[in-house]
């Protein structure tokens, strides 16, 4: 398979998406934010709607949606500080609603499909360049906020008292979370993206003690689940953003399976 040229891209693009996506998901998970990456999915799919319905490139408009969905839950959520998760809940409802209104503006739901299961072994050269402009972006940025953002993590009280300034720190990230699903919506699905973004990272969970090793074995988890995927929707003609988040799912109930059963 790897004779094609588009499963050549397809690989690398895993690859990629496999580093960012554990990198910010664990953060997300440990902060209980689980719900923001389902969120920004259908924010991706609203943008990827608008952008068949003005005719421009379709990632572009998952990256600017996602973006705006970002900003937007930080704004919400800081208004609204005694019910922080009230903003992930307004910016999903509002992005569902943009969807269906701009899906139906498109003239059928067959070029919609796509976005919403994935189509990683069809993006274009345009699409491939941006994804690996975009994960390196992420990769450089989030090593730069890596070791405030462990401390904002696990000590949120403590962090402004180190110099770390929570607001800037926490709008950054958000940023990095929203840029990071846009282009993981085009690639793996948008109703897929939200569960590898936190399904490995939890099953890294069982297996590692401290956060360096539980983002090594989320990152490793994410790689084998992707490389699997690819290969078995290749030989078998399957979605492979669907493959691979069955895998992944597979994987974590093993897991919590062989826990349980070595504690009895």
């Amino acid at each position: 398979m790897f004779a094609y040229e588009f499963m050549q891209r397809a690989f690398a693009v895993s690859t990629v998406l496999g580093i960012i996506l554990p990198c910010i998901g664990l953060p997300v998970l440990l902060k209980r934010l689980s719900m923001l990456g389902d969120t920004l999915a259908h924010a991706s799919l609203a943008g990827v709607a608008i952008g068949l319905c003005f005719g421009f490139n379709p990632l572009i408009g998952s990256v600017v949606a996602c973006v705006v969905a970002g900003l937007s839950v930080e704004v919400v959520s800081s208004r609204l500080r005694a019910y922080q998760e009230i903003s992930t809940v307004i910016v999903l409802a509002a992005a569902i609603g943009l969807a269906g209104i701009f899906t139906s503006f498109t003239g059928g739901g067959s070029s919609i499909s796509g976005y919403l299961f994935g189509s990683v072994v069809t993006i274009s050269d345009l699409e491939f360049k941006l994804v690996l402009g975009v994960a390196a972006v992420v990769i450089v940025i989030y090593r730069l906020i890596y070791t405030r953002l462990y401390l904002s993590v696990f000590d949120p009280a403590a962090a402004p008292l180190l110099g770390i300034n929570t607001k800037t720190l926490s709008l950054v990230f958000s940023l990095l979370v929203a840029i990071a699903v846009s282009v993981a919506a085009k690639t793996i699905g948008s109703l897929i993206v939200s569960s590898l973004l936190v399904i490995p990272s939890i099953t890294a969970m069982q297996l590692a003690r401290t956060y360096k090793g539980t983002l090594a074995c989320s990152i490793g988890i994410s790689l084998a689940c992707m490389y699997s995927g690819l290969t078995i929707s290749y030989y078998c003609n399957l979605k492979p953003g669907s493959v691979i988040v069955l895998i992944s799912v597979a994987v974590l109930l093993a897991t919590l399976l062989i826990r349980h059963k070595a504690r009895s």
